[in-house]
């Protein structure tokens, strides 16, 4: 008897669970019909490319050409075009200086809808925070990212690179082209162990290394979800195998960011260990959050801690590497552009091998070609704001509160009308006098705005430091057989890697 009432109750169960999952499924549905509803009249001014009637643009997005598939997109349908992620998330995808400056010199938040999957690793920090807690954090961080907090770091930068070409050196014997990308993505994220959390030249210990695997692993993860539409909604994520691994590699992460925190915090409790640190060569950023405080003398709190040390770590060393990759590729393509460099370079450094501070200004020509690099190649190639007020733009058109807006920065950055032969690489394009009278917003690769990137001066001495020492050493040529795959994901990389030829350079061989 009690079986069978038990078989009832269960089968009631059911059959209760089953309607629920069906009336949830109901509105969820009537929510992002209505949704989509909103989103087409809020864009019905703007053309729309062909798309499927459920995918959206989607296909289009995930091949190997998507960057300049917009870019023709961009040629058709001047100032912006709709752009779908399937049947029901739409935005408006820009890429002209004054539709960029009406939406970017604003304070916009970041949208919800493509930011939210990085909350369970980086948490709230300065990429995903909006309104009074954002500005709170960006004047409380604004002075870890000040020049006398950033000329230590120039010898923390060299001697990173420097291990990175001494197994170079090794590669190079072989007479065969390597993947670069790979190798500057290593330096890039020890470098930013040893800013962040002050790690010597030792190298990594057993607990920084499980915690430099797993932000190797979280970046990886997240690229593949944000490429895989069944990984979009959350509660089916978590369910799948790729899911909770990326849940483990975030407790490894979060783990040893809170016990660093910890034992820095305690450390602090003593008066001359806070002597030691205050004399220390130079603070790292770890030691900048725990010191920041507002006017009112609040300091933030250990979840905030962690949120903007995982932000750092995450948006500090992805960038670079793309960055960095991209120049030493355009480098191999325009070898007398690298030969201009190298001079340059070599009559900076004249007998010495490492680089200083005050080299950093002198490197005219070299800084031109970062930036001509960073213009083709921009590490984050889109980004995306929520509009917290309506927007009108310079042709009469706008767009209502709550829209969505896609920056598309390549797109920008080989927009014919602001850049002539826009695919042509020309450093000189940066020059004062060809600088001047340039729209403020056409160059964006650390986007612009009150949300511009924080850190942007941290990594342009990087990249400089980095690729002065790399052209030093060597002359780069490309792979004719393994030309580089662009492939948008979290930031510019490529499908194949890059790969160049490298040939170890003699003392001075630059002059």
């Amino acid at each position: 008897m009690m079986s069978v009432l038990l078989s009832l109750s269960l089968s009631r169960l059911g059959l209760w669970t089953s309607g629920l999952i069906l009336v949830l499924g109901f509105v969820k549905l009537i929510h992002l019909l209505m949704r989509r509803r909103l989103m087409i009249k809020a864009m019905e001014s703007f053309p729309a490319p062909p798309s499927h009637w459920l995918y959206g643009h989607a296909f289009e997005m995930n091949q190997t050409e998507s960057l300049d598939k917009v870019v023709s997109w961009a040629h058709q349908f001047p100032y912006a075009h709709q752009l779908w992620f399937g049947g029901f998330l739409g935005c408006l995808n820009i890429y002209e200086p004054d539709y960029a400056k009406a939406v970017f010199s604003r304070g916009d938040p970041k949208a919800p809808d493509m930011y939210d999957y990085f909350l369970e690793w980086i948490g709230k920090g300065l990429l995903v925070l909006h309104g009074p807690k954002w500005f709170q954090h960006r004047k409380m961080l604004t002075p870890g990212f000040h020049y006398e907090v950033l000329k230590p770091y120039v010898t923390v930068f060299a001697d990173s690179t420097r291990h990175m070409l001494d197994k170079w050196e090794e590669k190079a014997r072989e007479e065969k082209s390597f993947d670069v990308f790979r190798d500057v993505g290593h330096m890039a994220l020890d470098t930013l162990m040893k800013c962040t959390f002050g790690k010597g030249h030792s190298g990594l210990g057993h607990r920084d290394n499980s915690y430099y695997l797993a932000v190797k692993e979280l970046t990886m993860l997240m690229q593949q979800r944000l490429q895989s539409m069944q990984y979009h909604n959350d509660f089916i994520y978590w369910l799948t195998p790729h899911g909770r691994r990326f849940l483990r590699a975030c407790k490894v992460a979060h783990d040893h960011t809170d016990q660093v925190i910890r034992e820095r915090k305690a450390a602090l409790q003593d008066e001359k260990e806070q002597e030691k640190i205050q004399k220390q060569r130079h603070l790292d950023f770890l030691d900048i959050l725990l010191q920041a405080q507002d006017e009112d003398g609040v300091k933030l709190s250990d979840t905030d801690l962690r949120a903007e040390v995982d932000t750092f770590m995450f948006e500090g060393h992805d960038t670079t590497t793309s960055g960095i990759s991209w120049f030493l590729y355009c480098m191999a393509q325009y070898p007398e552009h690298q030969h201009r460099c190298r001079e340059e370079i070599c009559e900076i450094l004249g007998d010495r091998d490492t680089i200083q501070w005050d080299d950093l200004g002198k490197m005219t020509y070299l800084t031109l070609c970062i930036k001509e690099s960073l213009r083709l190649y921009p590490p984050v190639p889109q980004v995306y704001r929520q509009l917290s007020k309506p927007v009108n733009f310079v042709d009469g058109r706008s767009l209502p509160e709550g829209s969505l807006v896609s920056l598309h920065i390549y797109a920008l950055h080989r927009n014919s009308a602001v850049w002539p032969n826009p695919e042509v690489f020309d450093p000189l394009r940066f020059s004062s006098e060809n600088v001047t009278g340039r729209h403020p917003f056409a160059f964006m690769p650390f986007s612009a705005g009150p949300r511009n990137c924080i850190g942007q001066q941290f990594a342009m001495n990087e990249m400089k430091v980095v690729t002065a020492l790399c052209l030093h050493r060597f002359e780069f040529a490309p792979d004719p057989m393994r030309p580089p795959i662009k492939l948008l994901q979290l930031v510019l990389g490529s499908k194949n890697g890059i790969n160049l030829y490298l040939k170890p350079l003699g003392p001075r061989s630059g002059k």
